[in-house]
């Protein structure tokens, strides 16, 4: 009898490993739909979309909003070009996108020019196919750094032509990037551009460029979590003063 009982625990315990196991590997799969179809994290670790994106923000991008790239796999293997159910970006979205340079690496910027556009800085001022972008000049932003010392810089409010507006901040002394050459936007490609204009490498820079709509992995959305810089979000006794409970589950635009 006693042997017979242990056999049945030995196999109780069997099953309940490899049900276990069995579950995981459940899960791992669905991760992996949500991950490749649906819904990618990505965390944001510069300053470069300042003020509509923080650093210490982690936002959910949309996979499916523009369609499936190779880069919308996981390990991004070459199996097809182009993408399948492609749909074009707007102008005024916020996009992640493999950087053309370095395919491993990604950026987020907002999508300023379409295919076939003419887009120049004019004395600061965004120029789209000859015309100057409406802005106005609004509160300034407040920017904390790790210390959380403030900062004032100053703020605007862009409408871009189809009506999307966002803010960009700027600072007070022009740079070589508010001056630029007229950048035509090739057949395909998109010209990316970060909403903190001073502090962003992007399409006016070579080592960015025009990006290609195969590139883009997706649409960011949402921002589900959100610490202060230099504040790391899986230290978890530190939220009730790491965490910036105002930007949880904030729709990005």
């Amino acid at each position: 009898m006693t042997k017979i009982a242990g056999q049945s625990v030995a196999k109780r315990n069997e099953g309940g490993i490899g049900e276990f196991v069995r579950l995981l590997v459940h899960a791992g799969i669905i991760a992996l739909v949500i991950r490749t179809f649906l819904f990618q994290p990505f965390n944001i670790p510069s300053g470069s979309m300042k003020a509509t994106l923080l650093i210490g923000d982690y936002l959910f991008v949309s996979k499916y909003s523009y369609g499936y790239s190779y880069y919308s796999l996981p390990l991004s293997p070459p199996l097809f070009s182009g993408r399948i159910l492609g749909s074009q970006p707007d102008r005024g979205d916020i996009v992640v996108f493999r950087l053309p340079a370095d395919d491993t690496t990604d950026y987020i910027k907002r999508v300023i020019g379409l295919p076939n556009d003419r887009i120049q800085m004019i004395q600061g001022v965004l120029h789209i196919n000859g015309q100057p972008v409406k802005r106005e000049l609004i509160d300034d932003f407040i920017d904390l750094d790790e210390n959380r010392h403030a900062t004032r810089v100053r703020r605007w409010r862009e409408t871009l032509p189809n009506g999307v507006n966002y803010t960009t901040l700027d600072l007070p002394y022009n740079l070589q990037s508010d001056n630029t050459d007229v950048y035509v936007v090739p057949p395909g490609q998109y010209f990316m551009m970060g909403d903190n204009r001073h502090n962003s490498t992007d399409s006016r820079f070579p080592q960015v460029g025009f990006v290609p709509f195969q590139n883009i992995v997706g649409r960011a959305q949402i921002i589900f979590f959100s610490v202060y810089e230099g504040e790391r979000g899986w230290e978890i006794w530190r939220w009730p003063w790491s965490v910036r409970w105002s930007r949880l589950f904030t729709i990005v635009r």
